[in-house]
C-alpha cells in the first residue's frame, strides 16, 4: 500500500484530472500529491510530500467526500477548504487573506489564481480505493516520510517550519483588512 503511494506507476496532472469523464473515481480512498518542483527549501522534488484522505470518518453524520471531489478540489478550490492548497500557498510566500465575514482565510482571487496554475505546473496525484480510509490515515503518515502534513505528523522533521510558517501567515492575516 505505501508503494502504490510513494513510487506509484502513474501519476496524474490537474489537465488531466479536469476531463470528462475523470480518471479520479467517485470513491472512498486515500490519495498522496507529488511536486515535480519543491515548495520550499528542504524538501525533495520529485517524491510524494502529502497523504490525503477522503472522506473523513463523520460519527454524526454520512460524509459525501470522495476521492473526486477532494483531488479536483485541492487542484483548484480555495485553502479555506485544502489544507494541502493553505501549505502550498504559505510555502510559496502568497499573502493569506480574511474573507467574506472574516472566519475564513484564502490567498484572494489573484493568490488562489496563481496557486492553482503552480500546482498545474507542479503537482501529480496518485490514489488507491478504500472503504475506511480514516482507518489507515494514521499508519500512512507514521511510516511514510510526508512533510507537508502537519496533523498526526509531530515526528517530522519538517512540522515544526511548517507549522511556524502557516501560524505567521495566520497571525499577518488577522492584522490585514479583511478582503472581498
Amino acid at each position: 500500500m505505501d508503494s502504490a503511494l510513494s513510487s506509484p506507476t502513474r501519476l496524474w496532472s490537474a489537465a488531466e484530472v479536469s476531463t470528462h469523464p475523470c480518471p479520479v473515481p467517485a470513491a472512498a480512498g486515500v490519495y498522496g500529491w507529488h511536486f515535480d518542483e519543491a515548495p520550499a527549501p528542504g524538501l525533495v522534488a520529485g517524491r510524494l510530500l502529502y497523504v490525503g484522505i477522503a472522506p473523513r470518518h463523520m460519527s454524526n453524520r454520512p460524509s459525501t467526500q470522495t476521492l473526486r471531489k477532494r483531488v479536483r478540489y485541492h487542484f483548484r478550490g480555495n485553502a479555506a477548504g485544502s489544507t494541502l492548497r493553505l501549505t502550498l500557498g504559505c510555502l510559496l510566500g502568497l499573502e493569506l487573506r480574511r474573507v467574506g465575514s472574516g472566519g475564513r482565510m484564502t490567498f484572494g482571487r489573484a493568490g488562489e489564481a496563481s496557486l492553482t496554475e503552480w500546482m498545474a505546473e507542479h503537482a501529480q496525484v496518485c490514489w488507491l480505493e478504500h472503504e475506511e480510509p480514516w482507518t489507515m490515515e494514521s499508519d500512512l503518515i507514521a511510516r511514510l516520510d510526508v512533510p507537508l502534513n502537519l496533523d498526526q505528523n509531530r515526528h517530522n522533521g519538517f512540522h515544526a517550519t511548517l507549522s511556524k510558517i502557516r501560524s505567521d501567515a495566520r497571525a499577518r492575516a488577522r492584522e490585514l483588512p479583511i478582503t472581498a
